[in-house]
């Protein structure tokens, strides 16, 4: 089973525009990820794939691997299947370039996913972690996720979901984390898939997945790390680090 690792990174964020490129206590953030990538060692290879030439030469003038997008994308998921597309490879792993603080448990347990997915019926895996915060369930920018018995994901929300009517019952809440692992077929299908209503309507990637079918199994952890989406993220970044 071959398996890579692929970071999507755009330089224009809209929160946080060229926040892949500020520096991180001595290295900018995208070669911090790239670096915790290489860094796990769980993969064949790992590559860094942009429609931006900063960002690019960043990352081979370090020594790196990068991919230049030759298409417009309105997500990473697009960006890396078109990077795929050729590639003789089985699982595809997305690590986000703003989460320097990516951790080998994580992405070891959803690769661990397909490693034991005997019958084939994972297309994709994906983490996802408790959240208690009531002031986070409410933030849209929180993508949340409820799951079937067998942590399947149901639905991908920015509101709360289960919607909670009745608060005395023991419900559980999860933060959807942007680390995924895709088969090859399944990131290639949804570059040639059109987007639907519910996914335009959230704008949540995964939730094109489900409409058209496809299996995404949730992994829980409690690793947090630190997404980089404005610049008090990043300062917070930056005490970590020290």
């Amino acid at each position: 089973m071959k398996i890579i690792s692929m970071i999507p990174a755009r330089y224009a964020a809209s929160r946080f525009p060229g926040k892949l490129m500020q520096d991180l206590s001595g290295e900018t953030v995208i070669l911090r990820t790239y670096k915790a990538a290489v860094r796990t060692g769980l993969f064949d290879d790992v590559f860094v794939v942009t429609d931006s030439e900063i960002i690019y030469d960043e990352i081979v003038k370090n020594g790196g691997k990068a991919i230049r997008s030759i298409s417009e994308h309105d997500c990473g998921s697009d960006r890396i299947a078109e990077a795929v597309e050729h590639m003789d490879v089985d699982i595809v792993v997305n690590v986000q370039g703003d989460e320097p603080f990516t951790d080998r448990e994580s992405l070891e347990k959803v690769i661990q996913v397909f490693k034991e997915d005997t019958l084939k019926e994972v297309d994709l895996a994906s983490l996802m972690t408790k959240i208690d915060d009531w002031d986070e369930i409410n933030n849209p920018n929180t993508v949340k996720v409820i799951t079937d018995e067998r942590n399947f994901a149901m639905y991908f929300s920015r509101s709360p979901i289960p919607y909670p009517r009745d608060k005395q019952t023991n419900v559980s809440y999860y933060k959807h984390k942007g680390v995924y692992a895709f088969r090859k077929d399944a990131i290639v299908d949804f570059y040639h898939l059109p987007m639907r209503m519910l996914e335009a309507t959230e704008k949540i990637e995964a939730i094109r997945y489900l409409e058209y079918g496809k299996k995404i199994k949730m992994v829980e952890t409690d690793s947090e790390g630190i997404e980089i989406d404005t610049p008090e993220d990043l300062e917070r970044a930056k005490k970590v680090w020290k």
